[in-house]
C-alpha cells in the first residue's frame, strides 16, 4: 500500500482490536446471577407469607414441612392455608429451610451398582477366576436382590404419585366449593371441613 493511500474498510476492520473478553465473560455469568437473585426473592416472599400465619398454624406448617419429604404436599398444604403463589417459591423455601433426602435417587444408584456387580461377576466366571457353579449361584442370588430393589422403587414411586394426585384433586375440589359458596354462611364450616379432609389424607398411606 502506498504511503498516501488510505486503508480500505476491510483493512480497518482487521486492524481493530478484538472485543474485550472480560466483558463477554461477564455477560455469560449475568443470567446466573439474575437467576440466583430471583430465587432469593422467591424464598423471601414465601418466608413473609409463613411469618404472617398465626403462631399455631405457622408451627403446624413448619413441622409438616420439616417432616414431609414431598414438596408437592407442602405446597398443597400451603394452598389449604391460603397461599396463592407458585410452587416454585414453595419449593425453593422448603429446600432452603429443610433439605430433603432423595430416596428415589438413592435406590436408583443402588440398582446401578448391583447391575455393575452382576456384570463383573459374570466376567469373572467366564474368565475362570470364579468357579462356574459358585458363580452361577451367586449371580442368581444377586439378580433376585436386583428384582426386589426394582419392585421397591416402583412401589415407592407409585405410592408417592398416587398420594400427590389424590391431594391435588382434593385441593381443586375444595377450592371450587369455596369459590361457589364465597360469602355464604356455609363458607366457614366448609373451610374447617377442608382442613379436616387434609388431616385425614395425611394419615393415609
Amino acid at each position: 500500500m502506498l504511503k498516501n493511500e488510505k486503508p480500505s474498510v476491510k483493512e480497518q476492520k482487521n486492524n481493530e482490536l478484538p472485543p474485550n473478553k472480560l466483558s463477554d465473560s461477564a455477560k455469560k455469568t449475568k443470567p446466573a446471577i439474575t437467576d440466583r437473585r430471583n430465587e432469593l426473592i422467591d424464598i423471601e416472599v414465601f418466608d413473609q407469607w409463613v411469618d404472617n400465619l398465626d403462631s399455631s398454624t405457622q408451627e403446624s406448617f413448619c413441622s409438616f414441612a420439616a417432616d414431609n419429604n414431598s414438596v408437592i404436599e407442602c405446597f398443597l398444604y400451603a394452598r389449604f392455608l391460603g397461599y396463592t403463589g407458585s410452587i416454585v417459591a414453595c419449593d425453593l423455601w422448603v429446600n432452603s429451610k429443610y433439605k430433603k433426602p432423595d430416596h428415589r435417587k438413592t435406590l436408583l444408584f443402588e440398582i446401578d451398582e448391583m447391575q455393575e456387580d452382576i456384570r463383573k461377576l459374570r466376567e469373572a466366571v467366564e474368565m475362570g477366576v470364579v468357579k462356574r457353579d459358585a458363580g452361577v449361584a451367586r449371580v442368581a442370588s444377586m439378580q433376585k436382590e436386583l428384582r426386589g430393589a426394582i419392585a421397591q422403587i416402583e412401589q415407592f414411586t407409585t405410592s408417592r404419585d398416587r398420594k400427590g394426585l389424590l391431594m391435588a384433586g382434593a385441593d381443586r375440589a375444595i377450592r371450587e366449593l369455596l369459590f361457589v359458596f364465597k360469602d355464604d354462611p356455609i363458607e366457614i364450616p366448609l373451610n374447617e371441613a377442608s382442613m379436616s379432609v387434609w388431616a385425614r389424607m395425611q394419615l393415609e398411606e
